[in-house]
């Protein structure tokens, strides 16, 4: 499943909060993967979160409006096919993991992320500048995300962009509005995200990111949906906490 990895560079990962690895996953993996979810797309096979779900910017607004029945993200992608269950637990990946968290052992979180992003074109949303972290509950916040592109992503169709190093900012709360997006208004905040990176990947590459990094995504203005499998990773001593979303369902050892 996994080509040849790359040389890692851990200290860029822990300077600028993401590292990517290109052509971490083969040709011939990614098609797989590609046709079970464009098979589960088609008629949908849920669970599934849909665009009106959020209501982001540019999401339809209910799901009886044009556009409404559009799927924002297929949920539970570790359990829709052996593909994505290798993929999700490859001792490959459990390396990189590894050498991005400092040697800890890793587990992957099935309450968060453990999904397969579809942006549709015509009606996807926007998603502001926010980190993920906002969404978990664990001991300490510590995980890393993978983000494994499908696809070629480009800033044309939805690519994500980052700001290089703000996993290690602590902003003043009012920096962030109600939903815990970064306030673009502010010149603090504009400022910053001034200093973001778009994240161009090829079909195969691999971003991984810390989730306390911010990122971002613009709606995909393509002709073709864009898909991307994420799964989210703790280490093995960084325990969700009891009673919460985080602990819903079992982690597994990767």
């Amino acid at each position: 499943m996994v080509n040849a990895i790359q040389e890692l560079s851990p200290d860029t990962f822990q300077r600028d909060g993401y590292l990517v690895v290109r052509g971490l996953v083969d040709r011939a993996s990614v098609g797989e993967m590609r046709e079970t979810v464009l098979r589960a797309l088609d008629p949908l096979q849920g669970p599934a979160e849909f665009e009106t779900d959020v209501g982001y910017p540019g999401s339809p607004a209910s799901r009886d409006a044009a556009g409404g029945n559009t799927p924002r993200r297929l949920l539970h992608a570790y359990s829709r096919g052996p593909i994505f269950h290798r993929w999700a637990t490859a001792p490959e990946l459990a390396t990189t993991l590894r050498s991005v968290m400092r040697g800890e052992r890793a587990e992957m979180s099935q309450c968060h992320h453990n999904c397969v992003m579809t942006k549709h074109p015509g009606f996807s949303s926007e998603t502001a500048w926010h980190q993920d972290i906002r969404y978990w509950s664990f001991d300490a916040p510590e995980l890393v995300s993978v983000w494994l592109a499908l696809g070629a992503e480009r800033e044309e169709n939805g690519a994500l962009r980052v700001i290089p190093g703000s996993h290690r900012l602590h902003l003043d709360r009012g920096r962030l509005d109600r939903h815990l997006f970064l306030r673009p208004e502010l010149d603090e905040n504009r400022k910053l995200i001034d200093t973001a990176a778009l994240v161009e990947l090829e079909a195969g590459d691999a971003l991984f990111f810390h989730c306390r990094l911010f990122h971002a995504a613009g709606k995909n203005r393509s002709g073709e949906v864009k898909l991307s499998a994420v799964f989210t990773y703790h280490a093995r001593n960084n325990r969700p906490i009891p009673g919460t979303r985080s602990d819903r369902y079992p982690s597994v050892p990767v």
